[in-house]
C-alpha cells in the first residue's frame, strides 16, 4: 500500500497538473494545502525551499520530492499515463516541456507588476508565442490520430496542456478557433469522467 500526499497553497498553480494526473488515474492522494501566511515556518521543512511537494509513503517508509514536473512525471509513469515505450515517452516529455514553455510566460505575465511591460509580453505571447506553440500541436494531434498529443492515448503532456490553455480566460475559445485539433483535444478531456468529476469538486480558489 502506497500513500501519496501533495503539499502545495490553497490555489492551483504549479500543483494543479499533478492534481489532474492522480484524478485522471482515479487515484487518492492527500490534498494538503496551506496559506501564504504558512509558507515562512513551512518552507524549511521541505526539499528545496519551494512547493510543490510529494510525500510517497510505503512500507512505513517515505520520501519527499520537489519540482512541479518531476513530481508529474514520476506520477505519470506510476499510473501509465506517460506514454508507451521509451521513444513515445520522449515524446510527451518533448511536448510537456514545450506547455511549461507556454506556462511560464503566462506566469510572467501574471505577476509583472509595470503595466506597459505586462502589456508588451501579453501582446507577444497573445500575436506570436501562443499561436506558434499551439500550430505545432495542433499538426502533433492530427497527425496521429489518437485524438491526443501521442498514438496511444492520453498523457501527462494533454493534461497539462489542457490546464495551460485554461489560463486564457475568456479569451480560450477564441484562441481555440484556430486550432481544432486542439479544440477537440480539450474537449475530450474535459469529458473525461475523471476529470469532470474533480473539475467539478476541486476547491475554487483565485489561482
Amino acid at each position: 500500500m502506497t500513500d501519496y500526499k501533495l503539499y502545495y497553497f490553497n490555489g492551483k498553480g504549479r500543483a494543479e497538473i499533478i492534481r489532474l494526473i492522480f484524478a485522471a488515474a482515479g487515484q487518492k492522494y492527500q490534498d494538503i494545502r496551506f496559506e501564504r501566511e504558512q509558507w515562512p515556518e513551512l518552507k524549511p521543512k521541505t526539499p528545496l525551499g519551494n512547493v510543490p511537494v510529494l510525500e510517497v509513503v510505503q512500507n512505513g517508509k517515505s520520501f519527499k520530492f520537489g519540482q512541479s514536473l518531476s513530481i508529474a512525471r514520476y506520477v505519470a509513469r506510476k499510473f501509465n499515463l506517460a506514454g508507451r515505450g521509451d521513444e513515445e515517452q520522449a515524446e510527451v516529455e518533448m511536448y510537456g516541456d514545450q506547455v511549461q514553455d507556454l506556462f511560464l510566460e503566462l506566469l510572467k505575465i501574471r505577476f509583472e507588476v509595470n503595466e506597459a511591460r505586462k502589456n508588451e509580453l501579453r501582446k507577444k505571447f497573445q500575436e506570436e508565442t501562443l499561436p506558434n506553440s499551439l500550430r505545432v500541436l495542433d499538426g502533433k494531434v492530427a497527425k496521429n490520430g489518437s485524438g491526443y498529443l501521442v498514438a496511444s492515448g492520453l498523457t501527462w503532456a494533454d493534461l497539462f496542456l489542457f490546464y495551460v490553455l485554461d489560463w486564457l480566460g475568456d479569451k480560450k475559445e477564441a484562441v481555440l478557433n484556430n486550432f481544432p485539433n486542439l479544440k477537440l483535444l480539450d474537449r475530450r478531456v474535459r469529458s473525461n469522467p475523471r476529470i469532470a468529476d474533480w473539475l467539478e469538486r476541486r476547491p475554487v480558489t483565485e489561482l
